[in-house]
């Protein structure tokens, strides 16, 4: 943050996803493994050359490097990654800069120990630091490391690409951590939702939108506003990227009619007092929209959570029988 003064404030600096750091050391730990004289080591024989790979990271011990990560609307960033020698893979890591979001993950080390395989595949893993799915529910099934969908596939892009440029044919094997993870998911959702042992591989865009209540708001404020002044008679508010893009799926709307309302529902319904508009339409994930129909007007899980017996009392009015109704307040999540 920065002092308070009479001059105008900056503008909220965004920062990256733990998934475009672990794309970054990915793609790093890669280039090294490949590059100058390796590629073709490593087609004639794989263990030798890694363990020359090893012998040479030994004696450089740690080395620093810049690398692009291309995010998944197109925007390029460069991150500085560090590479070092872990046991029979290479290690690259970078400080998670989550900008001026409040992100508990922000300073938090990230890293990548990757290493060749024989068989053309690309597999993850949880390092240490990064959480288990241990539930069913998620985006994720049951067993898989908490690394999400879309840093998955900005791995696998980068890493296909990379074995592209030095002809490699054979396959990588991606373990993802977070120093002190483990304590740093006890903060999170994490253990509620069955992700456990860590913090999960987040990112839906690479980017990490700053995080400030007076900002935010005043953006909702504009964003109904200019909606209003052009004509627009249906937008919808949305709580992030997976909601706005189903909207814009089911409505085909501009983007001028996309309001980020975040968790900050309350500001969307005052402001339509002052500035009304014929339809609105409110989309987030089931449990955002659950505490939205119990009266809570600020979704974010630090000031409102789940009401299970009213839940499991709305069912009751829409035929729900006693058993599900009391699966429902036994449960752990939305």
């Amino acid at each position: 943050m920065w002092r308070e003064s009479g001059e105008q404030q900056r503008a909220l600096r965004s920062g990256l996803s733990t998934g475009t750091c672990a794309t970054a050391c990915a793609l790093a730990a890669a280039e090294y493994l490949l590059s100058q004289n390796r590629a073709q080591a490593i087609e004639l024989n794989i263990e030798q050359a890694i363990m020359q790979t090893i012998e040479q990271t030994k004696a450089a011990q740690k080395q620093a490097t810049q690398v692009s990560v291309t995010l998944p609307k197109g925007k390029i960033v460069e991150l500085a990654v560090t590479i070092e020698l872990a046991a029979a893979a290479v290690m690259a890591s970078t400080i998670k800069d989550a900008g001026d979001d409040p992100d508990v993950t922000h300073g938090a080390r990230v890293f990548v120990e990757l290493s060749l395989t024989k068989e053309k595949t690309i597999t993850f893993a949880a390092a240490k630091g990064v959480g288990t799915v241990t539930r069913d529910g998620l985006a994720l099934p049951v067993g898989e490391p908490a690394i999400n969908p879309v840093p998955r596939k900005m791995m696998r892009e980068h890493l296909l690409h990379c074995a592209q440029q030095h002809n490699y044919s054979g396959g990588f094997h991606v373990a993802v951590g977070v120093e002190n993870g483990e304590l740093i998911a006890k903060k999170t959702m994490n253990p509620r939702l069955g992700i456990i042992g860590g913090l999960s591989i987040l990112g839906t865009t690479g980017i990490v939108r700053p995080f400030s209540c007076g900002a935010w708001i005043a953006s909702i404020y504009q964003g109904i506003d200019v909606a209003q002044a052009n004509g627009l008679v249906h937008i919808a508010a949305t709580t992030g990227n997976s909601s706005e893009q189903l909207v814009q799926r089911k409505y085909a709307m501009q983007d001028m009619a996309i309001i980020e309302m975040g968790d900050f529902a309350g500001a969307v319904f005052k402001h339509l007092k002052k500035v009304p508009i014929e339809r609105v339409s409110i989309c987030g994930g089931f449990g955002k929209i659950t505490k939205l129909a119990n009266g809570h007007l600020d979704l974010n899980s630090r000031v409102s959570s789940i009401d299970f017996p009213y839940l499991a009392a709305l069912a009751q009015t829409l035929g729900a029988d006693k058993r599900l109704q009391e699966t429902i307040c036994a449960a752990n999540t939305s």
